[in-house]
C-alpha cells in the first residue's frame, strides 16, 4: 500500500518544475558539495580518549528528523558542563544506517562504544538524523546502547519538506546535464523529493522507535515549540537527560536555527496543498500515538489541533 502511494506521489511531483536557479549569497560550487558527501561516506577515526577517561555506549542519541534544528539543539545539550563532545568528533556518525540489513557484530558495536570518550560522572551523545528514516537502526541502536536515551524533534513535515528539498540540492547539483540529459535530470529530482516525502511520515517512524524504547527513554520535542522558547524546553531535555537545571545565555538560545547557505527551492502552491492532504492521515495517526503533540505549532495541520 505504502508503495503504491509513492508511486502517486512521484507521478504528481513530476509536474514540478523548479525554477532557474538563482545566485546564491553564498555559493557552493559543485565539487565542494561532492567533497563534502564523501566525507560521509566512510567513518570517522576515533577519538582520542584521554588517561582517566572510559568509552561505552552514548548515553542519548538524537534520531531526527532532518531539518528539524538537530544541529541547533545537540549544541545546546553539549554545553551542559555535564555533558562532553569527544574531541575533534563531528556529531553526526551515520553509523548504524550504513549497516542496512547487516546486524552489527560484536566487533561493530565495540567500534561504536569507542566513538564516546568521556570522563566518570559525564554524558556523551550523538545525533544523526538520516537514523530516524531507516527502520533498522533503532533496534541495532538499541542492541548497542540499551540504556540510551532517544531524543526525537519534529516539525510541520509540509515545512520540513521544504527545507529538506534545498537541503537534498546543494549546490544546484539537479541541475546538471549529462549524456543521458533531462532524462537524468527528471530521475533525479522525483528520487529527491521522493525522499524529502518520506521523512515527513513521522506516525511510522515512531511506531519503529515505540517498538525499542519505552516512555522513560524517548522524548518528543517539537521544532516550533524549542524556536519559540528554547529555555523552557531545553530545562526539559536537561531533566529527561538526569542533568541539573542549567541556563544558557541568551544569545545562544537565539542562535539561528537551520540556517542555509543556499537558496531554498520554491515549491508551488499546488505541491504544498497536495502535501498538506497527503500528511494528513499520517499526522492523525501520530497524534494517537504521542498526545502531547501540541498541532496548533503546526501551520498546515493547526485545525486538527
Amino acid at each position: 500500500m505504502r508503495q503504491i502511494r509513492l508511486r502517486k506521489v512521484r507521478r504528481r511531483l513530476g509536474l514540478y518544475e523548479p525554477p532557474a536557479p538563482q545566485p546564491k549569497s553564498l555559493p557552493m560550487d559543485k565539487a565542494s558539495v561532492r567533497q563534502r558527501r564523501k566525507v560521509f561516506e566512510k567513518l570517522p577515526e576515533h577519538p582520542p580518549c584521554p588517561e582517566g577517561w572510559t568509552t561505552g555506549p552514548p548515553d542519548f542519541v538524537i534520531f531526527g528528523a532532518q531539518k528539524s534544528g538537530t544541529t541547533w539543539w545537540f549544541r545546546l545539550i553539549e554545553q551542559h558542563p555535564g555533558v562532553v563532545q569527544p574531541a575533534n568528533q563531528r556529531p553526526e556518525l551515520h553509523f548504524f544506517d550504513r549497516l542496512w540489513a547487516a546486524w552489527p557484530s560484536d566487533e561493530q558495536i565495540a567500534e561504536y562504544h569507542r566513538y564516546f570518550p568521556r570522563p566518570k560522572g559525564m554524558l556523551v551523545g550523538e545525533k544523526t538524523p538520516e537514523y530516524m528514516n531507516c527502520a533498522w537502526v533503532p533496534p541495532m541502536a538499541k542492541a548497542a546502547a540499551p540504556d540510551a536515551r532517544a531524543i526525537v524533534l519534529l516539525r510541520d513535515p509540509v515545512e520540513r519538506y521544504v527545507s529538506g528539498m534545498s537541503h537534498q540540492d546543494r549546490g544546484g547539483l539537479l541541475d546538471e546535464e549529462d549524456a543521458a540529459g533531462q532524462a537524468r535530470v527528471f530521475g533525479d529530482r522525483v528520487r529527491v523529493a521522493t525522499d524529502a516525502i518520506e521523512r515527513g511520515l513521522y506516525a511510522t517512524q515512531i511506531e519503529w522507535l515505540l517498538a525499542q524504547y519505552d516512555a522513560d527513554h524517548l522524548l518528543l520535542l517539537q521544532y516550533e515549540a524549542c524556536a519559540a522558547d528554547a529555555s523552557t524546553q531545553l530545562a526539559r531535555t536537561h531533566e529527561y537527560l538526569g542533568l541539573a537545571p542549567e541556563a544558557l545565555p541568551a544569545e545562544e538560545l537565539a542562535r539561528p536555527r537551520n540556517k542555509s547557505k543556499l537558496d531554498k527551492v520554491v515549491v508551488p502552491p499546488e505541491h504544498i496543498e497536495f502535501l498538506t492532504r497527503y500528511y494528513r492521515p499520517e499526522v492523525e495517526r501520530l497524534r494517537r500515538l504521542m498526545p502531547d503533540l501540541d498541532l496548533s505549532l503546526w501551520p498546515h495541520f493547526s485545525d486538527l489541533a
